[in-house]
């Protein structure tokens, strides 16, 4: 007999909870449910980041809670199998950079939302199809075991499984597209280009969106910020008008969006790999559209790999565009973190002080945290400005919802991907572009160069572009200000971004072969 000291193991209190419960079956249970957790671990460490990985996911999950619910014929197994499958997943999962997979951080929203992107979505794929299918295998035992001579059977809850398991696995099948781009007669227009293709770059597939009224007009290369950042259906939407005098190019680069499943190894995820990427790409676009030049924009992430890709071939580009032009990330942290402070005293607003304090100076170690939380002051430190009418009501009618989430372009994984390519990425590359200073490191560029100057933009940014841009030495140098737009200039001002590239652009530097 036990001490009055001792406490029962574990297995005995389950077995007195449950005494029905078969040593043997629970064993054989647990280790089936650990395995494929440890499998899970090892082979898919991030979750589902695919279409295939989900369904594969899904297939598997409803087979071990089958067997689970066959086995143990106790509805302990819609409990137990996903215990024990989560558990190994855990304990085995290597240690990977990012919030969606670190540690878990329930004390503030990201820290929620990065586990719901995370764990959530694993939780979605393969642990309710375990539950469902436990469910379903207790079902099929006892009616083996238990059913009555002449007794009805119950099919009302197998029947509402399969049909949850069936509307799961369509809506992750379902595919992702661009919308073609239509003639007058509503049909896709002749010569015109509307396509999600992969590419690869650097060893690893990656995705771009293709879209221009003629594929005989001018090629256009899109580079978004972030680092992660996933803009393909806002430049389907917002750019649409300019696509008729440019072929454009919106690329989910290695590790955002529809390029999420390449983010690993996160150790050859650095800048001077993105600007290989970015060059093979731009040699990509030019033997395809048979182009001996292409046109970069790039936004805020974007603008830095923008200048850094036409440094290294400035052969390759006929000029480059900065939209939300960064030229040191250090510096404009350190003044935004001081402005927080400044914002705080002027607002009597002693917590947000402490906040800033507590995370300390720039770069933070608290990635992406600390990041997250200065950049909810941004719009207390914005001037007061309202993007264009144009902007503002395609965002509200286009239906792709914040992020782009809903847009066509991304399958229900891909969703998922936007916003944890955003979190995970950021935190892979922001360390690395800490020293990165263009007063200092490109003082020239052998490149057409023109600024897209928001005049709400933060300080702390817009006084650096100034600081860089007027000393800058380039063949042509344009600083173009625009009213009523700060970071995203060529999106809050996509009109009067359009007619720039129309009117002045094109003309002083396209050379048509």
């Amino acid at each position: 007999m036990a001490s009055s000291g001792s406490r029962p193991a574990p297995l005995s209190i389950l077995k007195r909870t449950a005494p029905h419960l078969d040593a043997r079956r629970l064993g054989l249970t647990l280790g089936m449910a650990a395995l494929s957790g440890l499998l899970s671990a090892l082979v898919l460490p991030r979750g589902p980041t695919t279409q295939l990985q989900a369904l594969a996911l899904l297939a598997a999950g409803l087979s071990i809670g089958l067997l689970a619910g066959i086995v143990m014929r106790s509805r302990w197994s819609l409990f137990i199998a996903p215990l024990a499958h989560v558990l190994a997943l855990e304990l085995a999962r290597p240690d990977l950079l990012g919030p969606t997979v670190g540690a878990i951080r329930l004390t503030e929203i990201y820290g929620v939302l990065a586990f719901l992107l995370g764990r959530g979505l694993y939780g979605l794929v393969a642990l309710l199809p375990m539950v469902l299918g436990a469910s379903l295998g207790v079902f099929i035992a006892r009616r083996n075991i238990t059913t009555r001579p002449g007794a009805r059977p119950r099919w009302i809850v197998p029947v509402l499984i399969v049909s949850v398991l069936v509307a799961l696995t369509v809506q992750i099948a379902l595919p992702a597209r661009t919308p073609p781009i239509l003639g007058a007669d509503g049909q896709p227009l002749p010569g015109s280009v509307a396509e999600l293709t992969t590419v690869r770059l650097g060893g690893h597939d990656q995705t771009i969106m293709i879209r221009g009224y003629s594929t005989e007009k001018p090629v256009l290369l899109y580079l978004n910020g972030g680092p992660g950042m996933s803009g393909l259906p806002y430049t389907r939407v917002v750019l649409n008008d300019l696509s008729r005098d440019f072929v454009i190019v919106d690329w989910d680069q290695r590790g955002a969006g529809k390029s999420y499943p390449a983010i690993d190894p996160t150790s050859t995820l650095t800048p001077a790999q993105a600007v290989s990427d970015t060059i093979e790409l731009t040699n990509y676009l030019r033997a395809r559209f048979d182009k001996p030049k292409i046109y970069l924009v790039g936004e805020s992430w974007g603008s830095i790999l923008g200048v850094l890709a036409v440094q290294r071939a400035p052969e390759l580009f006929y000029a480059f565009i900065g939209s939300g032009q960064m030229v040191s990330v250090r510096e404009t942290d350190h003044r935004i973190y001081q402005d927080v402070l400044n914002l705080a005293a002027r607002t009597g607003n002693p917590g947000l002080a402490a906040k800033m304090h507590s995370y300390g100076q720039p770069p933070y170690a608290d990635l992406p945290y600390a990041n997250v939380f200065a950049l909810g002051q941004y719009d207390a430190l914005y001037k007061p400005y309202t993007p264009s009418a144009a902007y503002r009501e395609l965002g509200a009618s286009s239906g792709i919802g914040p992020y782009g989430v809903f847009g066509s372009e991304y399958n229900l994984i891909e969703r998922f991907d936007v916003l944890r390519g955003l979190m995970d990425m950021f935190t892979v590359m922001y360390p690395q572009i800490q020293n990165i200073d263009f007063r200092r490191d490109a003082r020239t560029l052998k490149v057409p160069v023109y600024i897209l100057d928001g005049t709400s933009e933060l300080s702390a940014r817009r006084d650096l572009t100034l600081e860089w841009f007027a000393t800058l030495r380039a063949p042509i140098k344009t600083l173009v200000p625009f009213e009523n737009a700060a970071h995203s200039v060529a999106f809050e001002q996509f009109e009067k971004f359009g007619v720039l590239m129309r009117e002045t652009v094109l003309p002083q530097t396209y050379a048509n072969p």
